[in-house]
């Protein structure tokens, strides 16, 4: 499915293209399912398939929520032939929250110094368009206060994340707190997300509780 889309696929060093197979199957080994991107062919992306009509970053292949795979050989094989960005689906390992640059620069400091240490730290990634991405205990919604809140996106189950080294028309996707960093331990979502508000009301942002009778907030879960 590939033949005629080959030329225009972006040209990458051997070493980059080594290095995307090796940190693919390094998520992989952690436990982490992965999928490949589509290829970065000059400003946009190619996945093989015939008539599609995605020109962003998006998955090669069509049935990628069940094709995901932790599986080290599989995914390795994925990355034999093709430069493929490398995708996280989330609602599995790991959800995200994801904010824009000055939220997120806010929401790291006070990460750093929160006092339930390493309960709310955990990886982040930043795209070279300016967005964070805090990865999260999977399964907690949005608290009603974030649940309208433009300022916060949450990706759970059926959606997916670029993940480093993958490399964007506007530059590679890169860690601003890496899994190792983090010892692959992942924070509890409500912890991150109680900082997220504090955050957003420290600079002025009124939140307010979506709360109408019958539909309160689901109780915490037990870790």
């Amino acid at each position: 499915m590939w033949e005629n889309v080959g030329p225009r696929v972006a040209h990458l060093s051997p070493l980059e293209r080594v290095r995307l197979r090796r940190v693919a199957v390094r998520y992989a080994m952690h436990g982490w399912e992965v999928t490949p991107g589509a290829c970065l062919a000059r400003s946009r992306f190619v996945c093989g398939r015939a008539g599609c009509p995605t020109v962003g970053c998006h998955p090669a292949l069509e049935d990628w929520e069940h094709a995901a795979s932790a599986d080290p050989a599989r995914v390795a094989n994925w990355w034999r032939s093709r430069p493929h960005g490398v995708l996280l689906p989330t609602g599995r390992s790991f959800d995200v929250l994801e904010v824009a640059a000055d939220l997120g620069r806010r929401v790291l400091d006070a990460v750093r110094a929160h006092p339930a240490g390493l309960g709310v730290r955990g990886p982040v990634l930043v795209t070279p368009t300016g967005r964070w991405m805090f990865l999260v205990r999977p399964g907690d919604p949005l608290r009603p206060e974030l649940e309208h809140c433009l300022q916060v996106v949450r990706h759970g189950p059926g959606s997916w994340i670029a993940a480093p080294p993958t490399r964007l028309p506007e530059g590679p996707v890169r860690w601003m707190v890496a899994p190792e960093q983090a010892r692959w331990q992942l924070p509890d979502s409500y912890l991150v997300q109680n900082t997220l508000i504090d955050a957003l009301r420290a600079t002025g942002i009124t939140l307010v509780p979506a709360l109408v009778p019958g539909h309160l907030p689901l109780p915490r879960r037990g870790r």
